[in-house]
């Protein structure tokens, strides 16, 4: 009886909160995920803002239209996606607690891109990218691309 009570229980759990089953794989490995989706994004954001300086002089770098701001703004909503899918069981199961750390961090620092993106101000843009960039690679540091944990790393 015990045990016919525990499968009620699963399949009544399973119909409220999709199931007893173990949840499916994420469609994209995460160096696919990260080659396909976050680095791209990530670099949309990294170019939008660039002071160089060369043998022509400085030069600044920076968004000039509205449109060019909607660019760096949705690079950053990306961001804060691809943040949140990494902390989906698919890519969380077998990795230590410092990924959804890190993931978390990911989509909290997407979030002040987007405002200062909002807020079309290419010094925050700046600043925020640098803190972007630390927090991936403090991510990939801890789980890089040729690591033997499951599905770790970079796209770098």
């Amino acid at each position: 009886m015990k045990r016919l009570t525990a499968v009620a229980l699963c399949l009544g759990a399973a119909a409220l909160a999709g199931g007893c089953m173990k949840p499916a794989a994420p469609d994209l490995t995460v160096q696919q995920f990260m080659a396909r989706k976050v680095d791209p994004a990530s670099k949309v954001y990294f170019s939008s803002v660039q002071y160089i300086s060369d043998e022509t002089g400085n030069h600044d770098i920076k968004p000039e239209t509205d449109a060019d701001w909607a660019k760096v703004q949705q690079s950053a909503v990306d961001l804060q996606a691809y943040g949140k899918a990494l902390q989906t069981p698919g890519y969380t199961e077998g990795r230590n607690p410092d990924w959804t750390t890190f993931s978390q961090s990911l989509v909290e620092i997407s979030q002040q891109a987007e405002t200062a993106a909002k807020a079309k101000d290419p010094d925050k843009v700046f600043e925020v990218s640098g803190t972007i960039y630390a927090v991936c690679d403090a991510c990939h540091m801890a789980y890089p691309k040729d690591s033997k944990t499951p599905g770790g790393g970079s796209a770098s």
